[in-house]
């Protein structure tokens, strides 16, 4: 194998590694924020200055790519975007850092009735299998699953705009759950950013093996909406 190909495949297999860590810490937070687990919120925030290692490795290892090799086309392609998906990957271990720093203030498990008028834990299901499934279409490199998942952004963006109403409506009639309404719905504006970076993640991904900008056509296709 030559050697430019040995330092890709060394590059892909760095960002994997960062790409399971994320996702551990999204999945812990889901577990946090069920049970209120303070131990599991402390850990998860602890475990944020590992997925900020990675990031910088992984941006030196494209640093010195570039200084060694003159990638063109496709290689090139290749490590813009695992540059832009590791900028993405470590802006999501800070979504799930600050999910668990939400976590941190509550003081029993949720209540079960704002977790049903939210809809926080289907949007976090959601989330967390966008998540998923964008790592199955870079290791596959698929570009059809990846705009399969822009597409599906559109639930978790369905959820957000109502909860701003769900959870006043649900504070007024529940005073004493203030704080516990506040935590939830700042957990849905973080689970929202979670489906706009993993579109970003799909977008590198398409770019990638298309040679095509999409993130311009999505942008319009908002203002339309």
């Amino acid at each position: 194998m030559p050697h430019i190909d040995v330092e890709l495949e060394r590059l892909k297999t760095k960002l994997l590694e960062m790409w399971d860590l994320v996702e551990y810490q999204l999945q812990s937070g889901r577990e946090a924020m069920l049970n209120a687990d303070q131990e599991l919120a402390k850990l998860i925030v602890k475990r944020d200055k590992k997925v900020n290692q990675y990031d910088l490795k992984i941006d030196r290892m494209c640093e010195n790519f570039f200084a060694l090799f003159t990638p063109v086309a496709v290689d090139l392609r290749m490590v813009l975007a695992v540059l832009k998906i590791n900028a993405n990957l470590e802006r999501i271990g800070d979504t799930a850092e600050g999910i668990a720093r939400f976590v941190q203030k509550l003081d029993s498990p949720v209540d079960s009735q704002l977790l049903e008028l939210t809809q926080v834990l289907p949007m976090y299901e959601e989330a967390l299998a966008m998540f998923a499934e964008c790592r199955v279409a870079f290791i596959s490199n698929d570009p059809k699953l990846a705009k399969a998942l822009i597409k599906r952004d559109k639930m978790l963006n369905k959820i957000y705009r109502k909860s701003d109403a769900v959870a006043t409506k649900f504070m007024q009639e529940n005073p004493n759950k203030i704080s516990e309404a506040l935590a939830i719905l700042s957990i849905i504006k973080k689970l929202e950013r979670v489906g706009d970076q993993v579109t970003n993640i799909a977008e590198e991904i398409i770019f990638y093996r298309e040679a095509k900008f999409v993130k311009h056509k999505q942008d319009k296709k908002k203002k339309k909406d």
